[in-house]
């Protein structure tokens, strides 16, 4: 359209018309004379809309699920060269050995259960802040380390950290009496609380007073909000002994833990949640039960036994 007068004045009034409606419609309320129209509108361009973004959407959804795979990938990427220069700082020696299994074990778990973790080795135990069962490890803040992140092994849950320095972290272990987790029955999917004894198995009190336990059941942790302090999936034990049910609302059942709390050296922590949870995966192998040897005893019969049919004299 040209820049002439005529079309100068349309566009002046167009715009006063516009502000015309604007006002009777606010003045108007819920029964404003141009809310049938709007109803119009909305009828004709509404499924245009919907279909539009119907089609838009997982485009949208496809670029971002491909920005955050690469975004994961680098992440576990940078974590696995760290724990790859941690695998060399252990050495190849007879000394270290030992711990280079242990290593190996963890990444196993780690990457059964799709947990970004960061390893590190515990170079001090004791009573740290008023705490009974503790563990020093050699990461902290400059590692990316937080406060309530769970600590894991290659056997399973070890606790979670509860202070955090530049270079070390302290973590309450699962053992002491002040360490309370959620945890989740495999199989059966009964949920309960578990908590430290110090060097007695965990107690562990099922929500469920009737549910069927019996021994030699296994638990993971059930995660927490936001997956701080824990994230899913994590064994936490076996149980060991069932407390009978008395008709009360929970049920006490007693756990031996998969870690020995008393041999921690090489330990990880999670710095990223799995997306899914593993539920039962990361669980090791059932045993096989042992067969149970039976003896088959065949009778030879004599030669100087009776025929049937035959008896025998005294001579």
């Amino acid at each position: 359209m040209r820049d002439t007068r005529e079309s100068r004045l349309l566009l002046v009034l167009l715009i006063a018309v516009a502000f015309a409606l604007i006002t009777v419609d606010i003045r108007g309320g819920e029964d404003s004379p141009v809310d049938g129209a709007r109803q119009a509108a909305a009828a004709v361009f509404g499924p245009i809309e919907d279909s539009v973004s119907t089609a838009v959407n997982p485009v949208g959804n496809a670029v971002s699920a491909v920005r955050d795979s690469g975004e994961r990938h680098d992440q576990l990427a940078e974590l696995a060269k760290e724990n790859a220069v941690l695998k060399a700082r252990l050495g190849s020696d007879d000394r270290n050995s030992s711990r280079l299994k242990q290593l190996d074990k963890m990444l196993k778990i780690a990457g059964q259960g799709q947990y970004g973790i960061k390893g590190a080795e515990v170079i001090a135990i004791g009573a740290a802040q008023g705490f009974s069962w503790t563990i020093t490890v050699d990461i902290g803040a400059n590692d990316g380390i937080q406060r309530d992140m769970t600590v894991l092994n290659g056997d399973g849950l070890v606790g979670r950290v509860t202070t955090v320095g530049p270079n070390t972290a302290t973590v309450l272990l699962a053992n002491d009496p002040d360490f309370t987790v959620g945890t989740r029955m495999e199989a059966t999917d009964e949920l309960g609380f578990a908590s430290g004894q110090g060097d007695r198995p965990l107690r562990v009190e099922l929500l469920n007073g009737k549910a069927e336990v019996k021994k030699g059941d296994r638990l993971v942790t059930f995660g927490s909000q936001a997956d701080k302090p824990f994230v899913p999936g994590v064994p936490v034990g076996v149980v060991s002994r069932v407390d009978p049910s008395g008709g009360d609302l929970t049920r006490t059942l007693y756990v031996t833990p998969y870690v020995s709390f008393t041999k921690l050296d090489i330990v990880g922590v999670v710095v990223q949640a799995p997306k899914k949870d593993p539920r039962d995966t990361v669980l090791p192998a059932k045993p096989k039960p042992t067969p149970t040897p039976t003896v088959t005893v065949t009778v030879t019969p004599s030669a100087n036994a009776p025929v049937d049919g035959e008896i025998q004299q005294e001579q």
